[in-house]
């Protein structure tokens, strides 16, 4: 085993009863505390639910918004659904990879400050071509804005450290 704190994964199966048909609600907890699911962690939640590996294993890998890799702490998604891609979301995407020094293989900076991923829809058509940091949409993106997004939020972190 690692290096994990394993009394909050013993706290967040506590709060559901330890109940197999809370094993999805116990994932999201446990990424919301990780940023992702580590194998150990998965290993930890099929004993204390009494599931097979493969079981937890299967659905971490089913559900598109379960990670198994770790993802930084902000989250930049790329919307590439059609209104989005025709709208030239892809330079976006380009753009932002040359700035942090990532590619389609390499989506997390070695900061683990961004992760950097496209979705096939963020539900902000009207918006295209849109990005999400977290939780947030910034519609009608450019490249030029992308920057500027980027340098906001490490001028913000900056401030904060």
């Amino acid at each position: 085993m690692s290096n994990i704190d394993f009394s909050i994964a013993d706290k967040i199966l506590d709060s559901y009863g330890r109940k197999q048909s809370s094993l999805i609600a116990i994932m999201q907890d446990l990424q919301a505390e990780f940023h992702y699911l580590p194998q150990d962690i998965l290993e930890y939640i099929a004993k204390g639910l009494d599931l097979s590996i493969a079981k937890v294993y299967g659905v971490a890998t089913f559900y598109e918004n379960f990670s198994l890799e770790p993802k930084g702490k902000y989250i930049i998604k790329i919307c590439d659904g059609t209104a989005c891609h025709v709208r030239k979301s892809i330079p976006i995407l380009e753009t932002l990879r040359k700035e942090l020094g990532l590619s389609d293989k390499k989506h997390t900076t070695d900061d683990m400050m961004f992760t950097v991923e496209t979705v096939s829809c963020l539900g902000a058509c009207g918006l295209a071509p849109a990005v999400m940091v977290n939780d947030t949409v910034h519609g009608s993106m450019t490249p030029e804005k992308a920057i500027a997004l980027l340098e906001e939020i490490k001028e913000e972190e900056e401030k904060n450290a």
